[in-house]
């Protein structure tokens, strides 16, 4: 597809993709792209129950849809019809919303070429579900972050801690749950790790020591 650089992390919900890739990003010099947040956004722009309706219907309404990224490093960033994505997206419930989408064969089709389209036009550090497996299967350098569920779900505890909200520690450990068990079994494009993909299980790793095993396969590889 392309000649440039393409290096992807899938991994299931809140084992540290966002913030890995954007590490990745910034040490390499070029974009990141969040995958999960165009789920999001999907489900944010179309709204709650927008899974149930007809492909007809579902169709028409992703046409209207138009991402753009921009930046590149930590600084990357997107746009969904000229506005940028923020922090409405972020929330437990719209991340539900997205997984309930992307198992809809007309929706992942939507955003798969959507996503080829920016990771043709440069290079790109690309997070999400199946980056490696479907998206990018001709990636140069591919990962597969894991971690238990418990240790997901603390993190992403703290995290919204540090946000100033107050969230609910087995809440947010059944919501991650539900997404594993909705991404791994989904009939389309389910998550697992690409065949060449390397297996990185951060539970036991801090930031800073993913960030450096990451882009210390990159550099070997290149």
């Amino acid at each position: 597809m392309s000649g440039h650089l393409l290096v992807t992390l899938d991994g299931p919900a809140g084992v540290g993709k966002s913030s890995m890739a954007q590490e990745l990003a910034e040490a390499l010099k070029i974009p990141y792209l969040d995958t999960g947040a165009m789920f999001r956004s999907v489900a944010w722009k179309l709204g709650q129950g927008s899974w149930e309706w007809d492909e007809a219907r579902l169709a028409k309404a992703l046409s209207s849809l138009e991402f753009r990224l921009h930046g590149s490093g930590a600084a990357s960033s997107l746009s969904l019809n000229g506005v940028a994505v923020g922090q409405e997206i972020r929330t437990e419930t719209v991340g539900l919303w997205g997984s309930n989408l992307a198992k809809l064969p007309v929706v992942r089709d939507f955003l798969k070429r959507a996503q080829q389209d920016v990771g043709k036009a440069s290079p790109l550090v690309a997070e999400g579900r199946d980056m490696g497996s479907v998206v990018f299967p001709e990636a140069r350098v591919k990962f597969f972050l894991d971690a238990d569920v418990n240790v997901r779900a603390k993190r992403r505890f703290d995290q919204l801690r540090e946000q100033g909200k107050s969230p609910d520690l087995a809440e947010l450990t059944e919501s991650i749950r539900v997404r594993d068990e909705q991404d791994r079994n989904r009939a389309v494009a389910p998550l697992k790790p690409a065949p060449d993909a390397r297996i990185v299980d951060t539970s036991q790793l801090d930031k800073a020591q993913v960030a450096a095993l990451l882009l210390e396969a990159v550099r070997e590889r290149l």
